[in-house]
């Protein structure tokens, strides 16, 4: 699905080096995806909802804009089907939201205007992604842990204008 290729280079004698070009043409395809998808960067709290079937959806919402950057978060949303009715399922009812709630990651992306470039700052309790971490380490973080998060990122991206269908409010000025 994605155009840009891996930016693993992995040597026996050396270390993992960050592929810096293939990062920053991924952040920079990344932030001009978000440019189709966004209706207004610069409205605070803006919340896009993609559905994507009747179990799954994204939402992004705008939580900052300063003049050269914004910080989104991003979200998938997965829905519990309404099946459980009796009394006696309550427990299972409730260990089920808990599993639910876990299996929806959570990102949050700073867009620099300037730079033109959207860049996954956290996700899933990871805060300042470093572009390189030693292998092995204590968190179990691969190498290339940036890359593959803002990888992620763009897939998510795709998914969302490929497959998304967003409820728009018309206004009618009568």
């Amino acid at each position: 699905m994605s155009f840009f290729p891996s930016s693993t280079v992995i040597d026996s004698r050396k270390k993992y080096r960050p592929n810096l070009v293939s990062l920053m043409s991924l952040c920079a395809n990344n932030y001009f995806l978000f440019l189709k998808i966004q209706a207004d960067k610069t409205q605070l709290y803006q919340q896009r909802h993609f559905f994507i079937n009747n179990h799954l959806s994204y939402a992004i919402t705008v939580n900052e804009v300063t003049r050269y950057t914004s910080l989104i978060t991003f979200q998938q949303r997965v829905f519990e089907q309404k099946v459980l009715k009796n009394k006696g399922v309550e427990q299972q009812k409730s260990t089920s939201k808990a599993i639910l709630n876990s299996f929806q990651p959570r990102m949050s992306i700073r867009l620099y205007h300037d730079a033109r470039v959207a860049e996954v700052i956290s996700s899933q309790g990871i805060h300042q992604v470093k572009p390189r971490y030693d292998y092995p380490n204590k968190q179990m973080h691969q190498q290339d842990e940036k890359q593959q998060m803002n990888q992620f990122l763009n897939e998510w991206l795709h998914l969302c204008l490929t497959h998304g269908q967003v409820n728009v409010e018309l206004q009618a000025n009568l």
